[in-house]
């Protein structure tokens, strides 16, 4: 498999993840300068890093997301247009919504009908290692795209945001330590987000966002993501710097989403 990850003869869930999806790259024959094209001749996107400073205090991405590989099954018969609406209610700035079918139970589809309820911003949250899936996420709808550092060489990633900003699309750049956040920050990144989850084990460190947020300028907008679940939490990183928090199983999994939020942002 292709790919800067490798961590000796550990087999890990983002390289099961990166494989399925980089074998599905490497399958589709589809003509990239159309696909180009076409995602050029899309509507304008809404503005997705905008709507996170519209406001006072900490915004949220809340998250439309049936299972993960680490708990499985989450909220698999959620209806993405109930939840989006929910969502909007309650106070959310942007919504986040799984694509991934093989690992996340998610689809274009969910994206579609959760976009098609509100006049939100919607991230496409799936795993983007080819020109193509930037080009698909903005037919298919988003208004912004998720870039892994640690899952894209230097130059996957370079030519990934340079395709992003072609398309209409914003990226927002996932980052899990220092050393990422200065690639995401050479590469031209103005969205990054600190994944508070190590994507090798899928373990939660809750203070790795205020610990890598600190190296990121002012002028980024700031997103800590995974394991928040109370104001608390919210409260911890808007000091640190935050500009928004991404929330996703802690929603989908509450008995009431909507309500849920709405205690995260008071």
């Amino acid at each position: 498999m292709e790919g800067p990850l490798r961590w000796g003869w550990m087999t890990t869930y983002l390289d099961r993840i990166l494989e399925w999806h980089r074998r599905e790259a490497e399958e589709d024959s589809r003509d990239l300068a159309q696909l180009v094209a076409a995602a050029r001749e899309c509507p304008p996107a809404r503005g997705f890093a905008a709507a996170l400073r519209q406001g006072e205090g900490v915004a949220v991405i809340a998250e439309v997301k049936r299972r993960s590989p680490s708990k499985g099954q989450l909220a698999p018969e959620l209806d993405p247009a109930l939840l989006a609406k929910a969502y909007t209610a309650a106070g959310a700035a942007c919504l986040s919504v799984l694509t991934d079918s093989e690992f996340f139970g998610g689809s274009p589809v969910d994206l579609a009908e959760a976009r098609s309820a509100t006049e939100l911003p919607v991230l496409r949250k799936d795993f983007t290692v080819s020109p193509a899936d930037v080009c698909d996420a903005r037919i298919m709808g988003a208004d912004a795209v998720l870039l892994i550092v640690s899952a894209l060489t230097d130059g996957e990633l370079a030519e990934l945001l340079q395709l992003a900003r072609e398309a209409g699309i914003e990226a927002l750049v996932e980052v899990h330590d220092e050393a990422e956040a200065e690639k995401a920050l050479s590469g031209g990144a103005q969205l990054v987000g600190v994944n508070q989850r190590d994507l090798f084990t899928f373990e939660v460190d809750s203070a790795r966002a205020v610990r890598v947020g600190s190296s990121l300028p002012a002028g980024v907008v700031k997103v800590a993501e995974s394991g928040i679940r109370t104001r608390g939490d919210v409260e911890r990183l808007g000091a640190a710097g935050f500009d928004a928090v991404l929330v996703g199983e802690a929603l989908v999994t509450a008995p009431d989403p909507g309500a849920a939020l709405a205690s995260l942002l008071r």
